[in-house]
C-alpha cells in the first residue's frame, strides 16, 4: 500500500513537470550588445544561457534588463542592540563583565 502512494506520488509529479506549456516552451534568446557585429549578414550577437553567439533573438530586450528589478531594494533599520547582558544576576548562562 506505501509502495502503491509513493509510485503514484512519483507519476503525479512527473506529468506536473511536463505539461504542454512546459514541453512547448522556446529556449529565450536575448540580443548581446556588442560594439561590432561579426556575425554573418541577417544575424546579430546573442545570448543563449549565457552563451554569446550569432543568431536571431525571440527577446526585445537584453538578459541584463530583464533580471533588473524594476523596484528598489527596502532597507529594514533595526535599533541597535545592547553590548550589556540583559538576564538578572545568579540566572544560569549568564556571565559576568
Amino acid at each position: 500500500m506505501q509502495r502503491s502512494i509513493l509510485t503514484l506520488s512519483g507519476i503525479g509529479l512527473l506529468l506536473a513537470t511536463l505539461t504542454p506549456t512546459n514541453v512547448a516552451a522556446e529556449a529565450k534568446i536575448y540580443p548581446y550588445p556588442a560594439s561590432a557585429n561579426y556575425c554573418p549578414a541577417g544575424l546579430q550577437p546573442i545570448t543563449i544561457s549565457g552563451v554569446i553567439c550569432c543568431g536571431s533573438p525571440n527577446q526585445s530586450m537584453t538578459y541584463h534588463q530583464a533580471m533588473a528589478h524594476p523596484a528598489p531594494k527596502r532597507h529594514v533599520h533595526r535599533p541597535a542592540r545592547s553590548a550589556r547582558p540583559t538576564c538578572l544576576p545568579g540566572t544560569k548562562g549568564c556571565t559576568e563583565y
